[in-house]
């Protein structure tokens, strides 16, 4: 498998032309995304989207420079029509519960993207070394996963990535090669161009949510998936939640039999 580096605005090759793609209805309904408890802690509903969460411009469906420090682009379905998908984790939670889906991940011989919470990955770093040493492509995750970014203020935003980006480049040698803001669906102006002064190119975001996170057992996460998904998807599941371990090889025959192939994300918009 590719390990890929980190991508960079300057080297990327011009992609196809931007084009706004809809969110699928399970992302919709979904609305802000998750705010990962603490291991332990009880799972929170999902709640209504807020005004402020939705993009500044079309999400991009190609890894497309941008302009030397301006706002990231936000990926969150590609347009190639190849039938790929992405499976990315939010990466954090008990330990034995992420050893149980980096398991089943190997059995099932996929590549997924793990985007690191990075006061985890802070405590946990041989983590990092096991994901890239398994052929799968990291990011960032932001630093403590505040569950209401979307509110905060730029210099609460702009340590939320400089701090994590510095455990990152600590603990993996690069800062990853995308940003995912916590707790939100769609970045941001402010998280887009706070994620654009750090030097991410783009901002990660999703077209399918089976709502893992919610832990509604194995078969909800992978009937959602699967009634969503399509060629170019962006899927968001989680590490730290115990129905997604059992899910995850039935979603992988699912992608099969539909004729869907997951990759890196840096492979579904190349």
């Amino acid at each position: 498998m590719c390990v890929p580096g980190r991508l960079t605005r300057r080297g990327l090759m011009a992609g196809v032309a931007v084009t706004l793609m809809g969110c699928s209805a399970t992302a919709s309904n979904a609305g802000r995304a998750e705010a990962q408890p603490e291991a332990g802690a009880p799972s929170p509903a999902p709640t209504a989207p807020a005004a402020a969460s939705q993009p500044a411009q079309p999400p991009a469906t190609a890894l497309t420079p941008t302009a030397a420090g301006g706002p990231a682009a936000e990926l969150m379905r590609a347009s190639s029509g190849r039938p790929e998908v992405a499976l990315t984790f939010h990466t954090n939670g008990d330990i034995a519960l992420v050893d149980g889906l980096l398991a089943a991940v190997a059995q099932a011989h996929v590549p997924i993207t793990c985007m690191f919470v990075c006061n985890w990955l802070e405590r946990y770093p041989d983590y990092a070394r096991r994901v890239r040493d398994g052929g799968h492509e990291i990011g960032n995750h932001t630093y403590t996963h505040l569950a209401d970014l979307d509110r905060q203020s730029v210099s609460v935003v702009r340590t939320e990535v400089e701090r994590s980006q510095e455990i990152m480049d600590r603990v993996t040698g690069g800062p990853g090669d995308y940003f995912r803001p916590s707790a939100m669906h769609h970045s941001t102006p402010t998280v887009l161009a706070e994620a654009g002064r750090a030097g991410y190119a783009h901002c990660l975001s999703y077209d399918v949510d089976p709502l893992d996170y919610t832990d509604p057992g194995a078969d909800a996460v992978v009937t959602r998936t699967l009634a969503t998904v399509q060629p170019g998807s962006v899927i968001s599941l989680h590490f730290g939640h115990a129905g997604t371990i059992p899910a995850l090889p039935r979603i992988v025959v699912g992608l099969q039999q539909k004729g869907l192939r997951p990759v890196t994300v840096r492979d579904l918009f190349a």
